[in-house]
């Protein structure tokens, strides 16, 4: 078991080469669960993750003659790009296999700091056994993305840091993938507070730590997808799952829309880029599986913002039209001169902006007379789409809201 002198020791190796990260209160969100939020910004370390941290502990650990036969891992990305810089660093050959469906942003970052970079199955765990594989024969070693004590150890000056930077805190949540980060923190503060409760989060549709709670061991789930690339693991390590039974007090499922949800929530009310990963502590948080927390000072770990654009701009559109605030409407009109004019006459007196606009005639359903407009509307909500509904519908014309299908 990792003991509290393992994370010290390897708060001293490591401390003059990472970023110490900030720890802020967050008002805006302690008003979302009546008590106080604080947000731990590993998002800000040199790679965008904390990963450097286990694996820069790992390789400090590491012999001359271990070093010069480099090191080689597989990871969903995070530890990829953990490992990547700070091999480069240290004048380490690394080899990184990676999912093929691995974030093109984390791909391209892990081969920009001197990695070699072999895409290699469909999940995290498919890569690394290709990673094994690739080890016997080639010799190289190998740094675990979570289940390997000098990482843990690694992981665990975070926990040390929050003792320090939020001494008030009466719960940290901790994403949850293969449980090496939640174990570290988990070690660390628990040696000091023990009272202090510790939440991991997963996605619901990759509860790999949960199960092995239920089962009361080890098991291997069935695959599943989720955004959250950086916890999608289908099977905790043999270390952590034992170190997740002794120190983490709940743990809780998060879905794919929270996630998508507190992406967007941190982005636009917090300021900060978060990956889905890291945005599953706050999706826990507000999503009502912890009511116990309410009026508790609550830490959350921000474990990384490695996001691929793409898919944030899928989620920022998605929560966009769940908040009403891009809306399609259908409009039927008269197709004749002027008609189109009325229509965005009535959009203007509504104060909604165009962002597209369609004119057809001939769909399915429309008399030879009559034309059909789409309408892509930037407004202020989803009372506000009710309106300019009604404003229409008010002046004749038959209306479909494309986002309140039946």
């Amino acid at each position: 078991m990792i003991e509290l002198h393992d994370i010290e020791a390897a708060r001293a190796r490591t401390a003059e080469h990472l970023v110490l990260t900030p720890c802020t209160p967050s008002a805006v969100f302690a008003d979302l669960f009546d008590g106080h939020a604080w947000f731990k910004f590993e998002n800000l370390q040199r790679t965008g993750s904390f990963k450097e941290r286990g694996a820069l502990n790992r390789m400090l650990l590491m012999d001359e003659a271990e070093r010069a036969k480099g090191v080689i891992t597989a990871s969903a990305g995070n530890h990829a790009q953990g490992v990547a810089y700070h091999a480069h660093r240290l004048g380490i050959t690394a080899t990184i296999v990676m999912p093929e469906r691995t974030p093109l942003i984390k791909v391209t970052n892990t081969e920009r700091f001197g990695a070699r970079v072999i895409l290699h199955g469909r999940s995290y765990d498919e890569a690394m056994v290709e990673a094994m594989r690739l080890q016997e024969i080639e010799g190289q070693g190998l740094i675990h993305p979570f289940d390997d004590t000098g990482v843990i150890a690694g992981q665990g000056t975070i926990g040390l840091e929050l003792l320090e930077q939020c001494p008030e805190m009466d719960a940290v949540i901790v994403p949850l993938g293969g449980g090496g980060l939640v174990s570290g923190i988990a070690a660390a503060i628990k040696a000091y507070r023990p009272e202090v409760r510790i939440v991991g989060v997963e996605a619901e549709t990759l509860p790999a730590a949960s199960r092995a709670r239920e089962a009361g061991e080890l098991v291997t789930i069935l695959p599943g997808e989720t955004i959250a690339d950086g916890i999608a693991v289908r099977r905790i390590g043999d270390y952590t799952f034992g170190m997740v039974e002794r120190l983490v007090d709940d743990l809780v499922l998060v879905s794919e829309e929270e996630i998508a949800a507190a992406v967007l929530l941190l982005l636009e009310r917090e300021k900060t880029v978060a990956e889905p990963a890291a945005a599953t502590t706050l999706a826990a948080l507000i999503g009502g599986g912890l009511p116990h927390l309410s009026g508790k000072n609550v830490v959350m770990v921000l474990s990384g913002g490695n996001i691929d654009v793409n898919l944030l701009s899928r989620i920022i559109e998605r929560g966009l039209i769940h908040d009403g605030r891009l809306a399609e409407l259908v409009v039927c009109i008269q197709d004749r001169p002027g008609a189109l004019a009325a229509v965005t006459a009535i959009l203007a007196e509504q104060g909604a902006n165009i962002l597209q606009l369609d004119h057809r005639r001939g769909s399915a359903g429309l008399r030879i007379t009559e034309a059909e407009v789409e309408l892509t509307l930037e407004t202020r909500g989803r009372k506000h789409v009710q309106a300019i509904v009604q404003a229409f519908e008010a002046a004749g014309y038959e209306v479909r809201d494309e986002h309140r299908r039946p």
